[in-house]
């Protein structure tokens, strides 16, 4: 009785949680009109959990949309991350000079961020890149070639997190941005 009482919560636990998670996320779904989870993972860092990754596509017939979402499980300095940014963009092959360009950038807002703490990024073609903290928009950024290098980080096929990658992707094509064929 015990193990069903158990398995009862926990199941209510993680559909709360899944729930708690919508919710907060209404911004996405505005601007995706409406916005589908496609899948999502974890980040680990030498077995230690740095995050949790939701990636959502547009329902409509514009699949070109799409949204990142990472849920914090370690704290970071906003410096640190835009960093670690940089030299993931360089790994899928952005050359040095235009990552830092772009480094520099998303150093210019890119917040210090707490255990449980969501920071969002947004893809709208004629709009590029919107930023979120917590639900509120910090900083834009125009244009694809951005926006194409820094989701790539997680959906490009050289990404350093192939296992991550495939999560998020799930059994669906990369977004149209990256112009990668699809089986």
């Amino acid at each position: 009785m015990l193990k069903y009482f158990f398995a009862c919560f926990l199941v209510v636990m993680c559909t709360l949680s899944g729930v708690s998670q919508a919710r907060e996320l209404a911004y996405v779904d505005e601007a995706l009109k409406p916005a589908k989870l496609q899948g999502s993972g974890k980040l680990t860092w030498y077995g230690l959990h740095v995050y949790d990754a939701y990636f959502y596509r547009s329902a409509s017939q514009n699949p070109s949309e799409f949204a990142l979402d990472l849920r914090y499980y370690r704290a970071l300095a906003g410096n640190a991350i835009a960093n670690r940014s940089v030299e993931e963009m360089k790994k899928i092959g952005v050359p040095d000079g235009q990552a830092q360009i772009w480094g520099k950038q998303l150093a210019s807002f890119m917040p210090n961020v707490e255990p449980g703490q969501n920071i969002t990024a947004i893809y709208l073609p004629k709009q590029g890149t919107t930023f979120y903290y917590e639900g509120k928009p910090i900083a834009q950024i125009p244009g694809s070639d951005f926006s194409k290098a820094f989701f790539g980080i997680w959906l490009d096929a050289k990404t350093s997190a192939p296992k991550l990658r495939e999560q998020l992707l799930g059994q669906s094509c990369p977004p149209p941005i990256f112009q990668e064929a699809c089986n």
